[in-house]
């Protein structure tokens, strides 16, 4: 009788055990095809219009087809330049505290400031980019800009970094520290380069983040329809563009609009993959 329950109970679990990995099967292959769909489908819109000029113009004025991105697409590499500039220090210093220091109440209330920030609408941020940079400043500029996407970076980059170093083994830091290297030493060389490729991922994920955000931008840098390669100016950018045309009445705005996004897409990854190959030249270079 024993011997025919546990057999009941084995058949039951073998069950439930397909049962549950044919479901994270599908569910795997659901994102996998929402990814594909929706990066298939930017790819085949945007395409069409991708051409020299796209790259190499100015925007047309109203009425007018043809012309480019050139100026947005400068304008958002130099604000999410500034924003990295910014927020990667401050959120990897505020991890690494975290994760190697942690403990006690300040640390609580670090990491539920953080959470906090990384939930707070982005035009929120704009808003308070806007009050603080904007108005004493007298007007828009790339430098509001990027500060208003280095906020949104750093709890993202604070948060991964925390994460991330936490799974790097304590064996390393303990052989490390029998060997008698300060402990900031041990974070510097041991803990750190191990955690690299995750970090990476944490920098490209915070990236990919603001690279999208249009709110902030509206309110901070606001755009252009020319070349501006000063801080303290009013910038373009992808995203404030792409949200123009796309609300505009115009076919061929509505194609360069596909265009920008897929151009925005292709950045991100073009980024993701740089910082990769510069990590495996770098690690294998130690």
């Amino acid at each position: 009788m024993m011997r025919q329950a546990g057999r009941l109970t084995y058949q039951r679990r073998k069950v439930m055990n397909k049962v549950w990995l044919t479901a994270t099967v599908l569910a795997a292959a659901a994102t996998v095809l929402a990814l594909v769909f929706i990066l298939g489908y930017v790819i085949a819109n945007g395409a069409r219009a991708l051409n020299l000029d796209f790259f190499s113009k100015l925007p047309k004025p109203v009425g007018e087809t043809g012309g480019g991105m050139a100026n947005a697409i400068v304008g958002t590499l130099i604000m999410l330049g500034l924003a990295s500039a910014i927020a990667l220090p401050i959120g990897v210093l505020t991890g690494v505290y975290l994760s190697e220091y942690g403990g006690g109440r300040f640390n609580a209330v670090i990491r539920f400031v953080a959470d906090t920030m990384a939930g707070v609408p982005s035009i929120v941020v704009g808003m308070f980019a806007y009050l603080v940079v904007v108005l004493p400043m007298g007007h828009f500029s790339s430098l509001a800009g990027g500060i208003a996407l280095a906020v949104i970076m750093i709890p993202i980059v604070t948060r991964g970094t925390e994460e991330i170093l936490r799974v790097v083994p304590d064996s390393l830091r303990e052989a490390a520290l029998a060997l008698g290297v300060n402990r900031w030493r041990v974070i510097v060389s041991v803990v750190i380069p191990t955690a690299a490729p995750g970090l990476i991922t944490s920098f490209m994920l915070a990236i990919a983040r603001a690279s999208g955000e249009t709110a902030p931008l509206l309110f901070t840098s606001l755009g252009s329809q020319f070349w501006s390669m000063s801080l303290d100016q009013p910038t373009a950018s992808i995203p404030v563009q792409i949200f123009s045309y796309a609300i505009a009445p115009y076919d061929d705005w509505h194609r360069q609009a596909w265009a920008g996004a897929l151009t925005l897409v292709a950045m991100v990854a073009v980024l993701t993959l740089v910082a990769r190959l510069a990590f495996r030249g770098f690690k294998v270079q130690r």
